[in-house]
């Protein structure tokens, strides 16, 4: 696994995905209300998840669907035991995080700071010649509640290629 924190350029790595079933919240978000929804989300799969008797199965994350901008297409959720049946009230869906080749980097720090890791990531892809996908998801692994510490939050980059 890869890390990086904002004094350090982070190694990549190229990975093979399984398809994992999700249980998550999707939502047309302004970046500035992320972390509003976050809260949301969270909390909603979590209640829908014990709700249906699904188990949990991994870090909640975030995926994001094409280039944020000032709004972003994301869908906050946890990885899930098996799929998930839905049918809750608050919107929580079933998704997959796909199958696939997919480059990831630790990143260590501010989630301010992910752009400098995305970046690598980036200049990695064209390095080697690959095409982004037009999807990336973060699992975050720090939890800011019980970590006041920016510089130390963990956030896994998962970012697909085509």
């Amino acid at each position: 696994m890869t890390e990086t924190t904002p004094e350090k350029t982070p190694d990549i790595e190229s990975t093979q995905l399984e398809e994992q079933p999700t249980a998550v919240l999707r939502e047309t978000v302004p970046m500035n209300k992320l972390r509003d929804f976050f809260d949301r989300a969270y909390h909603q799969v979590m209640g829908a998840a014990e709700q249906q008797h699904v188990q949990l199965a991994g870090p909640p994350f975030a995926m994001y669907r094409g280039m944020p901008t000032d709004v972003v297409d994301v869908e906050a959720g946890f990885p899930v035991a098996a799929p998930f049946p839905g049918g809750t009230a608050g919107g929580v869906t079933a998704g997959t995080l796909p199958a696939g080749r997919a480059y990831e980097a630790m990143h260590i720090g501010p989630y301010e700071a992910l752009p400098e890791t995305y970046g690598a990531i980036m200049a990695k892809m064209q390095a080697e010649g690959v095409t982004p996908g037009n999807t990336m998801w973060e699992y975050y692994l720090s939890d800011p509640a019980a970590e006041p510490d920016p510089a130390s939050w963990k956030t896994l980059i998962i970012w697909p290629v085509e």
